[in-house]
């Protein structure tokens, strides 16, 4: 299958302006007639306008996993489709979203579109990602002309398939969910009745997914208003003239940052521990070329896509790289076209990183975070200190559902479905610790706290907590993995969609691996190892216990500073043997101060005996 039109293709190499690469010292460079306080105040308001989109999709959700995690994002694309502004509630977003906004407005026709108009897609093959993140595209139109678009992106808790939330190891992506092609859900302004129907038919979650598709109307008719607001006050030639500079800008600030990296081609390989069906890991290659012209990601070598949900889509692969980049330049450079012209990808079609149809997609997340790792652990050697050791680099999905009790009536209850995606350590780097228990790389979901998730769904969390010893040792030591156990009052399917539990995260410049995941079933305190991609039905009582790895260390664990290791221990996080096997340094056992001259004698070498 080819590469949707509007896609970039398996060789993407966008072409930059002549001034793009010619601009040296290019943020300081004066505007040539353009107001520079004009200039930073309508690039502010079509990014406030952006994050009041966020706001709003946030407050009129009803599902936890967008009006609490915050999985969704938000933007703004110009009359000509380029990426102008967004709200950076999810960076995973941040390619994935500017290939399937372009696409869809194409393939659908802009001239098909009216004043009050959306479309709806979550076409993984035109631009798009896994089912679960739909889009919600509309018009911006002013005194009878498109001045852009307003877009935004949630990922809804389901969309029919195999299994609850939507989340499985699947064959095909028909077996996934509801595939949305470009159709319009709102027409003038008014629901599309009969489609809105169509597509609730296909889902558990009736009641949470309608509430979620209205706040995603709510969020482009007020990104819209907003847009609108500004073309008040400045006028459209002046809006448009500001937009056009407000790109240029970027590229120029982006053309000055890449002056800054090093140089050259780096590589590296990894993998996906197993795809669901198989044990046979799924390779992952990439190689990384930076020069003057942009960063050009080569994934050439990696394996052929699996009848798994390990693949991953061209705008999911894109997404990994454009984030990667993201990372390594200056944090106030703005995110548009400006931007993504110096992104260049090569994933070529029919493997796990440019999956074609009908390969199941719902774990292509999985690949694309494990690439985000590959990226960095290529480029360590020449930027040591901007990268960090390996992370959980999993989504790691949680997924269940089920139907509540019939009323006193003896009507049936209501089918429940709830997803999150959950933390675990992150990579020590240069100077400093991983974090405990966070998001890592381009998720920024937000836990999902016990109150509230134990008042909406049928679930008790009887354990949330750090998991002691699971980071990697090092120098600086990588962040600590998480335990959360979910225990279930009534019967439910549950799946783990996740990964990490065949090799934990790397360690870089000495430092040592972080811990495997675990997940398990535990029936009346027996414990049963389960797959990191399985789906189980529970009985009532039973418990679905996740244990996410640490991340990985950075230098020599016998280089850390015993005062950091006594307060790890202190605070639980290391046991004494491993302060002392692993770190070399001996701990008093009453006070838990170290014990300098024990850790004196185990970082000195014996004779014939080195530490």
């Amino acid at each position: 299958m080819k590469t949707p039109p509007g896609s970039p293709g398996p060789d993407s190499t966008p072409a930059t302006s002549s001034s793009a690469t010619s601009e040296t010292d290019a943020d300081m460079r004066p505007f040539t007639g353009i107001d520079p306080i004009k200039f930073e105040v309508i690039r502010s308001a079509l990014t406030q306008a952006t994050e009041e989109m966020a706001a709003a999709l946030r407050r009129s959700a009803y599902s936890t996993n967008v009006k609490t995690r915050q999985d969704f994002s938000c933007a703004f694309f110009d009359r000509d489709l380029r990426a102008v502004a967004q709200a950076f509630t999810q960076p995973v977003h941040l390619g994935s979203f500017v290939r399937h906004v372009p696409y869809a407005i194409r393939e659908y026709g802009p001239e098909n579109l009216g004043p009050g108009d959306m479309i709806l897609s979550n076409d993984p093959y035109g631009g798009g990602v896994h089912l679960n993140d739909i889009s919600l595209i509309g018009p911006v139109h002013y005194e009878g002309q498109v001045i852009g678009y307003t877009a935004c992106l949630a990922h809804h808790v389901d969309v029919g398939g195999g299994a609850p939330a939507s989340v499985g190891a699947f064959r095909e992506v028909f077996q996934e969910g509801v595939i949305i092609p470009r159709i319009k859900l709102v027409k003038g302004g008014e629901v599309v009745r009969d489609v809105f129907n169509l597509v609730l038919a296909q889902i558990r979650s009736k009641r949470e997914t309608a509430g979620d598709f209205r706040a995603q109307i709510a969020s482009n008719r007020t990104g819209a208003a907003r847009v609108c607001q500004i073309v008040d006050r400045y006028g459209l030639d002046q809006f448009n003239l500001y937009i056009d500079e407000l790109i240029e800008y970027t590229a120029r600030r982006t053309a000055a940052e890449l002056k800054k990296l090093p140089h050259g081609e780096f590589s590296a390989e990894g993998f996906v521990d197993n795809d669901g069906f198989t044990d046979d890991v799924v390779n992952l290659k990439v190689k990384v070329t930076i020069d003057d012209n942009g960063v050009r990601f080569d994934t050439s070598g990696s394996d052929r896509q699996r009848r798994a949900p390990v693949n991953s889509t061209f705008a999911q692969t894109y997404s990994a790289c454009a984030y990667a980049l993201r990372a390594l330049i200056d944090k106030d450079l703005p995110v548009n076209d400006g931007f993504y012209r110096y992104v260049h990808v090569n994933a070529p079609e029919g493997t796990v990183t440019n999956c074609t149809h009908p390969a199941p997609v719902v774990g292509g997340w999985e690949t694309h975070v494990r690439l985000n790792d590959l990226i960095f652990k290529a480029l360590s050697d020449a930027l040591p200190d901007a990268v960090c050791a390996g992370t959980k680099s999993m989504q790691c999905h949680s997924g269940f559902g089920g139907q509540t009790e019939s009323d006193s009536h003896g009507f049936p209850g209501e089918y429940f479905c709830f997803l999150e995606t959950l933390a675990g350590g992150y990579g020590a780097r240069h100077a400093s610790d991983g974090p405990d228990a966070v998001q890592s790389h381009g998720q920024n979901t937000e836990n999902a706290p016990i109150e509230e998730t134990e008042s909406n769904y049928p679930v008790q969390i009887t354990r949330y907590e750090l998991m002691p010893d699971s980071e990697g040792a090092g120098q600086f030591r990588g962040g600590l993995g998480l335990r959360r156990d979910y225990r279930f009052p009534q019967p439910v399917t549950f799946t783990v969609l996740a990964d990490r539990d065949r090799a934990g995260p790397h360690g870089l410049f000495g430092g040592e691996t972080g811990s495997k995941s675990v997940y398990a079933l535990i029936d009346d305190g027996t414990e049963t190892v389960l797959s990191s991609k399985t789906t189980v039905d529970l009985l009532p009582g039973q418990v679905i216990s996740y244990r996410t790895s640490g991340g990985g260390g950075y230098g020599a664990p016998s280089e850390r500073d015993p005062e950091q290791v006594a307060d790890d221990v202190r605070d639980g996080k290391v046991n004494i043997e491993r302060a002392r096997s692993v770190y070399h340094v001996a701990i008093d056992p009453v006070s838990l101060a170290v014990d300098s001259m024990g850790t004196a004698r185990l970082r000195t070498p014996q004779t014939g005996e080195p530490i």
